[in-house]
Protein backbone atom coordinates (compact mmCIF):
# COMPACT_ATOMS: atom_id res chain seq x y z
CA UNK A 1 0.00 0.00 0.00
CA UNK A 2 3.24 2.48 0.55
CA UNK A 3 3.84 2.08 -3.39
CA UNK A 4 0.55 3.11 -4.40
CA UNK A 5 0.28 5.86 -1.66
CA UNK A 6 3.76 7.38 -2.68
CA UNK A 7 2.13 7.53 -6.42
CA UNK A 8 -0.99 9.03 -5.83
CA UNK A 9 1.07 11.92 -3.79
CA UNK A 10 3.15 11.95 -6.74
CA UNK A 11 0.47 12.28 -9.73
CA UNK A 12 -1.33 14.65 -6.91
CA UNK A 13 1.40 16.76 -7.34
CA UNK A 14 2.11 16.55 -10.61
CA UNK A 15 -1.57 17.70 -11.48
CA UNK A 16 -1.31 20.72 -9.19
CA UNK A 17 2.28 21.03 -11.04
CA UNK A 18 0.64 20.73 -14.61
CA UNK A 19 -2.62 23.34 -13.73
CA UNK A 20 -0.15 25.68 -12.41
CA UNK A 21 2.18 25.70 -15.98
CA UNK A 22 -2.07 25.73 -17.78
CA UNK A 23 -2.90 28.53 -15.29
CA UNK A 24 0.37 30.49 -16.03
CA UNK A 25 -0.07 30.41 -19.64
CA UNK A 26 -3.44 31.63 -19.37
CA UNK A 27 -2.65 34.15 -17.93
CA UNK A 28 0.37 35.29 -19.72
CA UNK A 29 -1.98 35.34 -22.79
CA UNK A 30 -0.07 32.20 -24.20
CA UNK A 31 -1.78 29.20 -25.87
CA UNK A 32 -2.01 26.18 -23.81
CA UNK A 33 -1.97 23.75 -26.74
CA UNK A 34 1.88 25.28 -26.82
CA UNK A 35 2.64 23.07 -23.73
CA UNK A 36 2.41 19.86 -25.52
CA UNK A 37 4.31 21.27 -28.80
CA UNK A 38 7.02 19.39 -30.25
CA UNK A 39 10.61 21.09 -29.29
CA UNK A 40 12.20 24.01 -30.71
CA UNK A 41 13.95 26.97 -29.67
CA UNK A 42 11.51 29.59 -28.76
CA UNK A 43 11.63 32.66 -26.65
CA UNK A 44 8.42 31.43 -24.72
CA UNK A 45 9.05 29.24 -22.06
CA UNK A 46 5.86 27.38 -22.42
CA UNK A 47 6.66 26.32 -26.12
CA UNK A 48 6.95 22.39 -25.66
CA UNK A 49 7.86 22.75 -21.67
CA UNK A 50 5.65 19.83 -21.09
CA UNK A 51 7.06 17.59 -24.48
CA UNK A 52 10.30 18.57 -23.29
CA UNK A 53 9.21 17.02 -19.38
CA UNK A 54 7.82 14.29 -20.86
CA UNK A 55 11.31 13.13 -22.99
CA UNK A 56 13.15 14.02 -19.81
CA UNK A 57 10.59 11.45 -17.75
CA UNK A 58 11.12 8.58 -20.49
CA UNK A 59 14.99 9.06 -19.97
CA UNK A 60 14.39 7.82 -16.41
CA UNK A 61 13.23 4.33 -16.65
CA UNK A 62 16.24 3.84 -19.41
CA UNK A 63 18.65 5.10 -16.90
CA UNK A 64 17.51 3.22 -13.63
CA UNK A 65 17.47 0.05 -15.30
CA UNK A 66 20.43 0.32 -17.05
CA UNK A 67 22.20 0.92 -14.08
CA UNK A 68 20.31 -2.02 -11.77
CA UNK A 69 21.33 -4.24 -14.83
CA UNK A 70 25.29 -3.30 -14.35
CA UNK A 71 25.11 -3.62 -10.76
CA UNK A 72 23.55 -7.29 -10.57
CA UNK A 73 25.06 -8.39 -13.33
CA UNK A 74 28.22 -8.26 -11.56
CA UNK A 75 26.15 -10.19 -8.26
CA UNK A 76 23.83 -12.80 -10.41
CA UNK A 77 24.19 -12.48 -14.21
CA UNK A 78 22.26 -15.54 -14.97
CA UNK A 79 18.99 -14.73 -12.48
CA UNK A 80 15.75 -14.69 -14.49
CA UNK A 81 15.14 -11.03 -12.88
CA UNK A 82 18.42 -9.33 -14.42
CA UNK A 83 17.46 -10.32 -17.52
CA UNK A 84 14.31 -8.61 -16.86
CA UNK A 85 16.02 -5.36 -16.10
CA UNK A 86 17.66 -5.84 -19.12
CA UNK A 87 14.87 -5.87 -21.72
CA UNK A 88 13.16 -3.45 -19.67
CA UNK A 89 16.13 -0.82 -20.19
CA UNK A 90 16.51 -2.12 -23.79
CA UNK A 91 12.46 -1.60 -24.34
CA UNK A 92 12.38 1.58 -22.62
CA UNK A 93 15.15 2.89 -24.39
CA UNK A 94 13.62 2.09 -27.50
CA UNK A 95 10.72 4.36 -26.75
CA UNK A 96 12.93 7.02 -25.89
CA UNK A 97 14.89 7.09 -29.04
CA UNK A 98 11.40 6.72 -30.78
CA UNK A 99 10.17 9.91 -29.02
CA UNK A 100 12.98 11.67 -29.58
CA UNK A 101 14.15 11.09 -33.06
CA UNK A 102 10.05 10.54 -33.94
CA UNK A 103 11.12 6.92 -35.67
CA UNK A 104 7.25 6.47 -36.10
CA UNK A 105 6.52 9.56 -38.53
CA UNK A 106 9.58 8.18 -40.82
CA UNK A 107 8.00 4.78 -40.86
CA UNK A 108 4.66 6.33 -41.92
CA UNK A 109 6.42 8.36 -44.47
CA UNK A 110 7.90 5.34 -46.07
CA UNK A 111 4.64 4.10 -46.84
CA UNK A 112 3.69 1.84 -43.84
CA UNK A 113 0.46 2.26 -42.33
CA UNK A 114 0.25 3.84 -39.10
CA UNK A 115 -2.18 1.35 -37.78
CA UNK A 116 0.43 -1.03 -38.73
CA UNK A 117 3.15 1.04 -36.63
CA UNK A 118 0.99 0.26 -33.61
CA UNK A 119 0.21 -2.68 -34.16
CA UNK A 120 4.27 -3.58 -34.28
CA UNK A 121 4.83 -1.27 -31.04
CA UNK A 122 2.26 -3.58 -29.29
CA UNK A 123 3.20 -6.63 -30.38
CA UNK A 124 6.90 -5.94 -29.11
CA UNK A 125 4.83 -4.69 -25.84
CA UNK A 126 2.99 -7.93 -25.91
CA UNK A 127 5.98 -10.26 -26.07
CA UNK A 128 8.01 -8.48 -23.37
CA UNK A 129 5.10 -8.82 -21.31
CA UNK A 130 4.65 -12.75 -22.60
CA UNK A 131 8.24 -13.79 -21.96
CA UNK A 132 8.14 -11.66 -18.43
CA UNK A 133 5.41 -12.53 -17.05
CA UNK A 134 6.12 -14.54 -13.75
CA UNK A 135 8.66 -11.24 -13.04
CA UNK A 136 6.04 -8.60 -13.89
CA UNK A 137 3.53 -10.52 -11.39
CA UNK A 138 5.82 -10.10 -8.73
CA UNK A 139 5.68 -6.42 -9.03
CA UNK A 140 3.15 -3.70 -8.63
CA UNK A 141 2.29 -4.19 -12.48
CA UNK A 142 -1.06 -2.69 -12.20
CA UNK A 143 1.01 0.82 -12.47
CA UNK A 144 2.70 -0.25 -15.78
CA UNK A 145 -0.60 -1.27 -17.35
CA UNK A 146 -1.99 1.99 -15.85
CA UNK A 147 0.62 4.19 -17.55
CA UNK A 148 0.50 1.87 -21.02
CA UNK A 149 -3.50 2.42 -20.79
CA UNK A 150 -3.24 6.05 -20.62
CA UNK A 151 -0.40 6.14 -23.50
CA UNK A 152 -2.77 4.05 -25.88
CA UNK A 153 -5.59 6.79 -24.86
CA UNK A 154 -3.07 9.83 -26.01
CA UNK A 155 -2.60 7.74 -29.55
CA UNK A 156 -6.38 7.07 -29.56
CA UNK A 157 -7.16 10.69 -29.24
CA UNK A 158 -4.13 11.93 -31.92
CA UNK A 159 -5.18 9.13 -34.33
CA UNK A 160 -8.96 11.15 -34.19
CA UNK A 161 -8.11 14.66 -35.12
CA UNK A 162 -10.01 17.07 -33.34
CA UNK A 163 -10.67 20.04 -35.03
CA UNK A 164 -10.14 22.47 -31.32
CA UNK A 165 -6.30 22.34 -30.86
CA UNK A 166 -6.46 23.11 -27.14
CA UNK A 167 -8.71 20.33 -26.60
CA UNK A 168 -6.72 17.94 -28.69
CA UNK A 169 -3.92 18.69 -26.96
CA UNK A 170 -5.11 18.58 -23.02
CA UNK A 171 -6.86 15.15 -24.01
CA UNK A 172 -3.20 13.73 -25.72
CA UNK A 173 -0.91 15.52 -24.03
CA UNK A 174 -2.21 15.06 -20.07
CA UNK A 175 -2.56 11.12 -20.52
CA UNK A 176 0.88 10.77 -22.11
CA UNK A 177 2.50 12.87 -19.47
CA UNK A 178 0.90 10.81 -16.58
CA UNK A 179 1.81 8.02 -18.75
CA UNK A 180 5.14 8.87 -18.16
CA UNK A 181 4.92 9.71 -14.42
CA UNK A 182 3.69 6.11 -13.87
CA UNK A 183 6.04 4.17 -16.05
CA UNK A 184 9.14 6.29 -14.75
CA UNK A 185 7.97 5.31 -10.67
CA UNK A 186 7.07 1.58 -11.79
CA UNK A 187 10.35 1.01 -12.47
CA UNK A 188 12.37 3.45 -9.92
CA UNK A 189 10.00 1.17 -7.37
CA UNK A 190 10.93 -2.62 -9.59
CA UNK A 191 14.71 -1.51 -9.62
CA UNK A 192 15.00 -0.09 -5.65
CA UNK A 193 13.26 -3.51 -5.01
CA UNK A 194 15.54 -5.40 -6.64
CA UNK A 195 18.64 -4.04 -5.10
CA UNK A 196 17.58 -4.29 -1.73
CA UNK A 197 16.46 -7.46 -1.84
CA UNK A 198 19.15 -8.74 -3.45
CA UNK A 199 21.91 -7.04 -1.45
CA UNK A 200 19.96 -8.29 2.14
CA UNK A 201 20.63 -11.56 0.88
CA UNK A 202 24.40 -11.14 0.51
CA UNK A 203 24.22 -9.62 3.73
CA UNK A 204 22.51 -12.20 5.17
CA UNK A 205 25.30 -14.36 3.65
Amino acid sequence: MTIYRSLFRLNSFCFLFLGLAIGVSLFLGLKVSDLFFYPYFSPNPNIAFLTRTFQLLCSVPVIVCAFTYGLEKKIQPRHPATQFILFSALLTGGFLLNEIYRIHIYMIKLGIPKLGVCLLYAIILFSYGWVFQRELKETPYQILLAGVALLFFAIAVDSLHLKNQTIASLLEGVPKLFSAIDIAFYYWCVCKLFLVKNFSKINEV
